[in-house]
């Protein structure tokens, strides 16, 4: 009961649960939408201040889910209040489990645990905040590519196994559906290496594998590669982060970081059309920067001029 009344109480000062769909949304689905997000802020500032026509291009962002990204410091409350609004919402919120030792390769996106038993207590709370709802989670974006890719940083034992740790810890959760990150198709070609790594790591207990998350790549090139590793895996199902993927990869320098010209993707939905996708997904928050290259604020960061121009390329 205090629980209970503790996520009404969540709600309640988020100001609603579910906010209003875009009119005429073609892409309704079980995902929740948090109606208090950076992107739900800036429509209502621009309102205020005249900026209509900004404001509801604005709202092709906060109007749609989006992944939550639990800050580590606070996680198990953070992680039991976001699955407890989205509970009584008749929703599943999409969470990202983000504090592997060496995160980041030590990259603009830097910081986790110190070290392996910190990891091990960290994600002890955040099953602990999930506990019986429903909730799907991406595991560590970009560790098992990093790894392979070449990042002296991180021992490689020592990541598999706390990997490992993760998807037995988040699988005891009975409505939890766990998905390890694989990179995207332009990263790691050798699939057997991925494939061999990914089994280590315990993709036979998890619900599948995630692709492009923060990336570029199209759905098409997502699913040709996720198929190709599918088929590796014994046919294991994957999602897609399709959050600024509209426009494809950019192919200038640095093409990975706030690159010019991207567009939202196709909006969230388990409706993919693909047996083996189970979701599309905005995994990676749109308009949140990566990092203080082109101009942009620190990795993680609202930039709203960046989001502005996502969602005004967006074609759906």
């Amino acid at each position: 009961m205090c629980r209970a009344l503790a996520a009404l109480a969540f709600v309640l000062s988020l100001g609603c649960a579910v906010p209003r769909s875009l009119p005429g949304d073609a892409y309704p689905g079980p995902y929740w939408v948090n109606p208090k997000t950076s992107a739900a802020d800036q429509v209502a500032q621009w309102r205020q201040a005249g900026r209509s026509a900004d404001a509801a291009l604005m709202e092709r962002i906060s109007l749609r889910p989006q992944a939550e990204w639990p800050l580590p410091e606070r996680v198990e409350q953070e992680v039991r209040d976001l699955t407890g609004a989205a509970a009584l919402a008749g929703r599943v919120p999409v969470l990202v489990a983000y504090n592997i030792p060496h995160r980041d390769c030590d990259g603009l996106s830097q910081g986790g645990a110190d070290d392996a038993d910190e990891y091990r207590l960290w994600v002890d709370a955040f099953a602990r905040g999930i506990g019986q709802r429903p909730a799907v989670v991406i595991v560590e974006p970009d560790a098992i590519a990093h790894l392979l890719g070449g990042c002296d940083a991180a021992p490689s034992e020592e990541r598999l196994d706390l990997l490992a740790y993760a998807v037995g810890q988040l699988k005891r959760g009975p409505a939890t559906k766990v998905y390890l990150d694989a990179g995207h198709s332009g990263w790691i070609n050798d699939m057997d290496q991925l494939s061999q790594a990914l089994r280590e790591v315990g993709v036979g207990q998890a619900d599948g594998f995630s692709l492009n998350v923060s990336a570029f790549q199209t759905n098409a090139a997502s699913a040709e590669y996720g198929h190709r590793l599918s088929a590796e895996l014994g046919g294991k199902h994957f999602v897609v982060d399709t959050s600024r993927n509209g426009n494809g990869p950019y192919s200038g320098a640095d093409s990975w970081c706030n690159p010019p010209g991207r567009a939202l993707g196709t909006p969230p939905t388990a409706s993919t059309g693909d047996p083996l996708i189970d979701a599309y997904l905005w995994i990676k928050r749109p308009g949140h920067s990566d990092g203080t290259c082109r101009g942009g604020p620190a990795a993680g960061n609202w930039w709203p001029e960046y989001a502005l121009e996502l969602a005004r390329a967006a074609k759906e």
